[in-house]
């Protein structure tokens, strides 16, 4: 990825207004870094196997919030994308909740 970070920058400079870089600062360390703290601090309160989950569903709630904050228009294939991947993660979560305990064997 260096390499291919290296050659972009030299064929094509990044540019931008200080606004722009701004923001470019913003998402790299507010919600980059310090997501992580608030996110391993949840995972940390509740049971991590089902609190784990909900990262499952976030590029659907996502696409819900852009819908509903910046106006994005949500087409049909991406509403039965969103209720696809619902069910995959509720299957996948019924699926580890539901699995078997192994009982270990006593030695003799």
């Amino acid at each position: 990825m260096v390499i291919l970070t290296v050659v972009a920058s030299v064929q094509q400079p990044p540019t931008g207004t200080p606004l722009e870089w701004a923001a470019f600062a913003y998402l790299g360390v507010v919600s980059m870094f310090f997501g992580f703290f608030a996110w391993y601090r949840g995972l940390a309160i509740g049971p991590m196997a089902q609190v784990s989950q909900v990262q499952l569903i976030q590029p659907v709630l996502s696409i819900i919030w852009a819908a509903l904050l910046l106006h994005e228009e949500l087409l049909w294939s991406t509403i039965l994308g969103g209720i696809a991947v619902i069910l995959c993660a509720g299957i996948a979560v019924r699926a580890r909740l539901n699995r078997p305990t192994l009982i270990p064997s006593v030695a003799r």
